[in-house]
């Protein structure tokens, strides 16, 4: 089997250490590559005359080419046009469509093109190098997302001397219908809180399932993956509306994407354009926030 290709960075990393006397299996240790790896990549740099240090200027480009100048890859060979593989992917999640069909509609446009196999090769490399994530989808009253937005609106607490005090934005939004709701608090403290989950609920008109909060102190009171441990008040007032808190695991934001973008809408579309207005109370901040959501599908109070 040939040796595997390598990247530039661990190309000049093997330039480097044999240059400083290393020998070949601590070069392989070190990296955690293949020794016949290393000694292919030294014939190469042998080959291409390139000694240590590089030449300057010399970018990956310029070293990749000086290296695998001779080398007949499958990289180093596809002079043939390929296909919007992004493209190729959107349209395989529609109903129906399978690859062969999309390799007909290639070809048809490219009579020159790869073969079916190198096709679909082609493809699966490129599918591999996709971020996984998990499509979610919502069943009606199932789940109610909550979160506070990450800036807040002055609100003139004295009109004497003009000091402000930073009101605080809850957003939370169903899953299923994505119907938002958002109030103005003073804190994110868990009296607050509360209350602004209670306000929720009414608004909605009924009690979710499940309510998704992040690992905020104020909600949960030990983050983990497997057994979050809930605020004791806050587990109560679930019990209370005979539902249930269910955290997103730590350092997951995708878990609560609802919210997330939520909270975006909130601060892009409410807050920049209050950011000129003077408030003297949360009810001027609430009345604010919903003459502004009057032509959206939002419920503010």
């Amino acid at each position: 089997m040939p040796a595997e290709r390598i990247g530039m960075r661990d190309a000049r990393e093997i330039i480097r250490l044999k240059f400083s006397c290393v020998s070949t299996h601590e070069i392989a240790r070190r990296l955690g590559i293949a020794r016949s790896t290393v000694r292919e990549t030294l014939r190469r740099v042998e080959t291409a005359g390139l000694a240590w240090p590089l030449p300057e200027g010399m970018n990956d480009e310029a070293l990749e080419a000086a290296l695998y100048a001779s080398r007949r890859s499958k990289r180093g060979h596809r002079r043939i046009a390929e296909p919007d593989w992004a493209a190729v992917h959107r349209e395989l999640k529609r109903k129906h469509v399978t690859l062969l069909i999309l390799w007909d509609e290639y070809i048809a446009a490219n009579p020159g093109g790869y073969g079916y196999s190198r096709f679909c090769e082609l493809y699966r490399s490129f599918e591999k190098r996709l971020s996984v994530t998990m499509r979610q989808t919502h069943a009606a009253g199932e789940r109610l997302f909550v979160d506070y937005a990450g800036d807040g609106v002055g609100v003139v607490i004295d009109r004497l001397t003009g000091e402000i005090r930073m009101a605080q934005i809850f957003v939370a939004v169903l899953g299923a219908s994505s119907f938002t709701f958002a109030k103005a608090t003073w804190t994110q403290a868990l009296p607050d809180w509360i209350d602004a989950h209670v306000h929720a609920f009414e608004a909605i008109g009924g009690v979710p399932e499940l309510v998704v909060p992040d690992n905020a102190k104020t909600a949960i009171v030990k983050a983990s993956f497997y057994d979050p441990r809930v605020n004791r008040t806050y587990a109560e007032m679930a019990a209370h509306y005979r539902t249930a808190v269910l955290p997103a695991r730590p350092r997951k934001p995708r878990d609560k994407a609802k919210v997330e973008q939520a909270v975006l809408i909130v601060e892009r579309w409410l807050l920049g354009r209050l950011r000129r207005r003077i408030f003297h109370s949360l009810a001027d901040v609430d009345a604010a926030l919903g003459e502004l959501m009057t032509c959206r599908s939002f419920y503010l109070i």
